[in-house]
Formats: C-alpha cells, structure tokens, sequence
C-alpha cells in the first residue's frame, strides 16, 4: 500500500512526461558490431523504468536508430543488429520512432509527437550517453522540454583521447555532470532505484 502511494505520488509530481528509450539495440550488446560497457545492466534498468511508465499507462517512445551514411558499420538497415533488443522490446500501440542521426529530434516525427500528446517533460534511457543522448538532451531542452536522465540507465564506451583511454563510466559521468550543471539547465539526474520509489 505504502509503495502504490508513493508511486502515485511520483506520478502527479511528473506531470505530463513521457519516457524516450534511445537506441537500445542488438548491436550494443555482446556479439554486435558495437558492443559498449555493461549494455545487459544498462538494458536492465531501462526496462525498471519501463516497467513503472506502462503500469501507470505513461507515454512511452522507443527511438530506433537505422545508419544510412556510407561507412556505417553498426545499425544497419535489416540487420539482426538494428533491431530493439529484446529488454525494451515495443509494444502494440506504443511509439517506435526511427532516426538517421544522433538527434533524435533531427528529421523525424519526434517533436510534433509530442507536442500533439501535449507531454512537456522527457525521461531519457539508452545508449550512447556522449553522442545519442546528449544530442536528444541538449535538443529537447532548447525546444523547452524539462528533462530527467535515468543514470544507470544510459552507457557507453571507452573512448580514445590524446592517446589515453578515458573509461566509459567517466565518460558517461563527464556527459551528465556537464548536462546537470547549473542547476540542471539541461537535465536532472535520477537512478533507477530512486525514480521508481
């Protein structure tokens, strides 16, 4: 009883907002093309968090990414490695919404969506923290979203700089710090365990 208060209590706090699943797909995952650090953990709490939306019928939006750019080596068109992994997999009647670029607002139907839906507030999950969830981040905010990141549900990978590797959780937490700065200009920040209380 004490847990269903609590939870619809959480819910009247959200107001109108929607969850966004960004890019969560095979070829993230061990024997993709693209593997990233702990995709089955990340996976895992995105779907907590999918969970909690769908029990509360709350809008969910799942983005799935289709490279077209010469080169493209993951994220294929009609690739097992394209498709939504199986943690997040869509159901009948929620959005599924493909994008060409890191943004997922860039040429898609994304903003009249949700305008259309009147949802004022973004909770972001997927992959990858520096590059798709950013973009989607720092664009959403621009067009007056207020945004709530899910922490331990967005990952990446190690990255090369300067000829050191930089560890992808200090990469994820470098995006988010610089994302919640200033008050949380651009995003705030939330576990999984915390937004579901």
């Amino acid at each position: 009883m004490g847990q269903e208060t609590t939870n619809t209590l959480k819910i009247s706090e959200i107001g109108k907002a929607a969850l966004l699943i960004i890019d969560i797909q095979n070829d993230y995952f061990p024997e993709g093309t693209m593997e990233l650090v702990s995709p089955e953990e990340t996976a895992n709490n995105a779907a907590t968090i999918l969970s909690y939306f769908r029990e509360f019928d709350m809008p969910v939006i799942h983005v799935q990414h289709i490279a077209l750019q010469e080169g493209a080596t993951f994220f294929l068109p009609n690739t097992k490695g394209a498709e939504i992994h199986k943690s997040v997999t869509p159901l009948e009647g929620e959005k599924v919404i493909t994008k060409n670029y890191p943004n997922s607002f860039r040429d898609t139907d994304l903003l009249n969506y949700l305008k259309a839906n009147n949802i004022t507030k973004l909770v972001l999950c997927g992959m990858m923290t520096d590059v798709c969830i950013a973009s989607t981040t720092r664009a959403a905010m621009d067009y007056g979203f207020e945004n709530t990141i899910i922490t331990d549900a967005v990952t990446t990978r190690n990255r090369d700089f300067d000829g050191k590797v930089i560890p992808a959780k200090q990469v994820t937490e470098s995006f988010l710090a610089g994302l919640n700065a200033l008050g949380g200009l651009y995003a705030k920040i939330e576990t999984s365990e915390n937004y579901v209380k």
